[in-house]
């Protein structure tokens, strides 16, 4: 293991007063204000920890949440944007040295299930990696990860269990990783649902591969924003304020902390 990640998870614990997070949630830059549930927060900018992604403006906030302390990535790196899907690694391997029992990915994706209906939210059961790349390139070790499991049961019915408390609406299914930052073609859409896809997004998995990699028990939770093009009319765009799922991810997340 990285001796940057060691260092990051040394400085994070040195300024942590509120002890030892069990869960840490990753948010895209469209969902940052999911973070101001954490009471009692501290910030630290990316840039001063060792082997965090170069994300503008990316701090990871450290925070109570229900009582209990709760740790969120504002920012991660996205392949559309870099080019490199591997560049959260460092992060994922600075949570395996702070003990972190549960990651939680969110993000947006395209339905191409007519049951899951736009706006909701969706607990990723597994994904289909349409891209042809991994985060695990080229890196150091061994590589050849098991993906059995890749989303961690237990978590997915703690999910669906705080849904149910929280009121909020939650389906379960398979995401196909798409690499953006164009919208999937109708083609596409037609094909992914062919294969097994229930939605289609562009973030999500490359942190499913890294969480295999660090043993780090993953779920991902996405909010469900269009019908993929070609699929029940869909006429996918890029909506910043996701104001519905803004929401709902707060009160799951509070229902999450709650729930263990």
């Amino acid at each position: 293991m990285s001796t940057p990640a060691r260092a990051a998870a040394d400085m994070i614990g040195a300024l942590d007063r509120l002890g030892p997070a069990e869960t840490a949630v990753v948010l895209g830059r469209d969902f940052f204000a999911v973070a101001d549930i954490a009471e009692q927060a501290t910030s630290i900018p990316y840039a001063d920890l060792p082997g965090f992604p170069p994300v503008a403006g990316g701090e990871l906030t450290l925070g109570l949440v229900e009582g209990s302390p709760m740790l969120f990535f504002r920012g991660r790196s996205e392949f559309y944007a870099s080019g490199d899907p591997s560049l959260m690694s460092g992060a994922f391997e600075t949570l395996s040295h702070l003990g972190v029992r549960a990651v939680l990915s969110t993000g947006t994706v395209n339905s191409t299930n007519a049951d899951i209906l736009p706006p909701s939210l969706l607990s990723v059961s597994d994904h289909i990696n349409f891209t042809g790349l991994n985060p695990l390139i080229g890196a150091a070790g061994d590589n050849f990860v098991n993906m059995n499991a890749a989303y961690d049961k237990r978590l997915m019915r703690r999910l669906k269990q705080s849904s149910a408390a929280a009121g909020v609406s939650l389906s379960e299914g398979v995401m196909m990783w798409c690499s953006g930052p164009s919208f999937e073609t109708p083609a596409e859409t037609k094909v992914a649902r062919q294969l097994g896809a229930d939605a289609l997004g562009m973030s999500i998995a490359p942190e499913a591969i890294l969480a295999r990699r660090f043993a780090l028990p993953f779920a991902g939770v996405a909010v469900v924003t269009d019908y993929a093009a070609g699929f029940c009319n869909g006429n996918p765009s890029h909506d910043p304020t996701r104001s519905a799922g803004l929401v709902a991810l707060r009160r799951l997340l509070r229902a999450f902390q709650k729930n263990k």
